[in-house]
């Protein structure tokens, strides 16, 4: 059973906590190439209401001018710079209206350049860092409109980027944290066997100095956080595992019933599209947006509309 009271995720309680202003303004430091000492120069802008998978991941903030964006992935999507892109224009609409901006005058309003971090540790090998354009999912390529977002990928795992991690310890103690839990804890054990793996990280890691303070002061607190995380990573691993079975098996016998030549991909189709309005429900329920339910279905938002609005799948 996925735990459902620890809605931030370990990175944000980590650097998005308006208490741990010195962690956030070190990350800024050394992903910007900047010295700026003072924490109460930053702006910490966050928007509350931005969920994904039922948990925050993203920490935003202002300051010398720059609207940051900080997004924790731990895999891969290369849908990042239209997520980024319009994640910003919502910050920017917050902007507008706490500054009282008038984007009708005459006049040219400033506005923070925007910068967007996409910080990675998937066990997926990846690069140190990547850039991925906004562009590149244009229908046309080839036709310019003079419109371009970045999200910038930083592999934050273990043994990456050492430069970067030199200068920001908080960050190098993280890596070395996740990296020590990954050690011990495994989706196949029982949740006992996994309790007992995460408060071993964290133990060692307490012992060895590693994020000291914070893991001292929020001990129960981050075990909560790094059990839901694997608490979701297996329901979904086996979710996806009983989707593919499940809609196989009962698809193929569907087709063996129907008795003719089409009548296994007919039964196949009745038998998917069961199973995806099933997954697409209990998604639902667990506080997922459509936005988040279409990308795991891998299904257009108005297919994903037809599964949920579909009482029964008919031959």
């Amino acid at each position: 059973m996925i735990r459902r009271n620890h809605k931030d995720r370990l990175f944000v309680k980590l650097f998005g906590d308006p208490d741990n202003k010195e962690n956030l303004l070190s990350l800024y430091n050394a992903l910007n190439d900047r010295s700026y000492d003072d924490p109460n120069e930053l702006e910490i802008n966050t928007i509350e209401d931005v969920i994904y998978m039922g948990r925050k991941n993203d920490v935003s903030c202002i300051i010398d001018a720059h609207m940051n964006l900080f997004e924790h992935q731990s895999t891969y999507n290369p849908n990042m710079p239209l997520r980024g892109f319009i994640y910003i224009a919502k910050l920017y609409e917050k902007y507008i209206e706490q500054y009282e901006l008038n984007i009708y005058s005459e006049k040219l309003e400033k506005i923070p350049t925007p910068k967007y971090f996409v910080l990675y540790n998937g066990t997926r090998d990846m690069p140190e860092r990547m850039e991925l354009k906004l562009s590149d999912a244009f229908m046309h390529p080839d036709e310019s409109s003079g419109i371009e977002f970045t999200a910038i990928m930083i592999n934050i795992n273990y043994g990456m980027n050492k430069e970067l991690m030199a200068a920001c310890s908080t960050l190098e103690e993280y890596a070395i944290f996740i990296d020590r839990v990954r050690r011990y804890a495994d989706l196949s054990m029982s949740a006992a066997e996994m309790e007992r793996a995460v408060d071993r990280a964290v133990n060692e890691c307490i012992k060895e100095g590693v994020l000291f303070d914070f893991l001292t002061a929020h001990k129960a607190e981050v075990k909560g956080m790094i059990l839901t995380d694997y608490d979701e990573e297996k329901t979904m691993a086996m979710f996806k595992r009983e989707y593919r079975q499940d809609g196989d098996s009962e698809g193929r016998l569907e087709g063996e019933q129907i008795g003719y030549s089409k009548g296994e991909q007919v039964g196949y189709n009745k038998g998917e599209q069961e199973k995806e309005k099933s997954l697409a429900e209990r998604f639902k329920a667990k506080g997922m947006s459509d936005k988040e339910i279409a990308d795991l279905l891998d299904v257009t938002p108005e297919r994903l509309k037809e599964i949920l609005s579909t009482d029964k799948v008919h031959e």
